[in-house]
């Protein structure tokens, strides 16, 4: 007699439910199964060495006019943006990020109003390195050339695809594992894959310092940057229906 999962588990006594750190929880559906279900959901990740990052190099200026302070920010700009072209990063790896234009005051207290001194503009690109090692001289390079704020850097990975597998392989083994270990507590020989859902995780550039920029003076040496290692990973959903005839039964007279 074909039983959903609601019935199945309120005759059994059954629910199980494996919420593992960073888990999804899957919606509650009517499947039909001979024997009873249970649900695991499990998170597995996977570290790796990052293969990109990304930095964020920005420019501001001040002018009395919008006109004047569009102009110098753009000159100033082109400067950060020459010398990254110049340390072989190729121009589809540079994308600006935006463009602010915003009127400045200042309070006048004695007074109490506000008086107007001029425009600010700042400009600002995201540049993705491939070369890791680099980062360090990347961004002393960047504060030479003019950029008055840097953030990042952020590392990742470019193509994740092997380690997501491997991710799934270890979620796949886990949830195998426990989903026997549950049929065995309650009389079962095997289970039976019924479904599996996947949600993928990780792969988000990996924040490592918000730097502002110094002096020329400054500059003595490439600033330290240590790239670590990153994570990426699968968060999957599988129902298991218990096979193999019940030797005992949970909840029976």
């Amino acid at each position: 007699m074909n039983r959903s999962l609601l019935s199945a588990s309120t005759a059994l006594g059954l629910a199980v439910a494996l919420a593992l750190p960073g888990a999804l929880s899957a919606q509650q559906i009517e499947i039909e199964a001979e024997g009873p279900v249970i649900e695991l959901s499990v998170f597995e990740t996977v570290d790796a060495e990052p293969d990109i990052v990304t930095i964020g190099a920005g420019v501001s200026t001040q002018a009395p006019t919008a006109v004047e302070a569009l102009r110098q920010n753009s000159t100033e700009m082109r400067r950060v943006i020459d010398r990254i072209i110049a340390l072989g990063i190729a121009e589809e790896d540079i994308q600006p990020t935006g463009i602010n234009l915003n009127a400045q005051y200042d309070y006048d207290r004695e007074n109490q109003r506000q008086v107007f001194r001029g425009y600010q503009v700042s400009n600002r690109v995201s540049v993705k390195l491939r070369e890791v090692d680099e980062t360090g001289e990347v961004l002393d390079a960047l504060v030479q050339a003019g950029a008055t704020d840097l953030s990042g850097p952020d590392f990742g990975i470019e193509d994740d695809a092997a380690a997501k597998d491997m991710a799934r392989e270890r979620a796949i083994e886990r949830a195998q594992r426990r989903a026997m270990a549950y049929a065995g507590m309650v009389g079962y020989d095997d289970v039976r894959v019924l479904s599996i859902s996947e949600a993928i995780r990780g792969n988000g550039p990996q924040p490592i310092v918000q730097t502002a920029a110094r002096s020329m003076d400054a500059v003595e040496q490439s600033a330290p940057v240590q790239p670590g290692r990153v994570s990426t990973g699968v968060s999957i959903t599988i129902k298991y229906e218990m096979v193999g005839g019940a030797r005992a039964v949970l909840g029976g007279s």
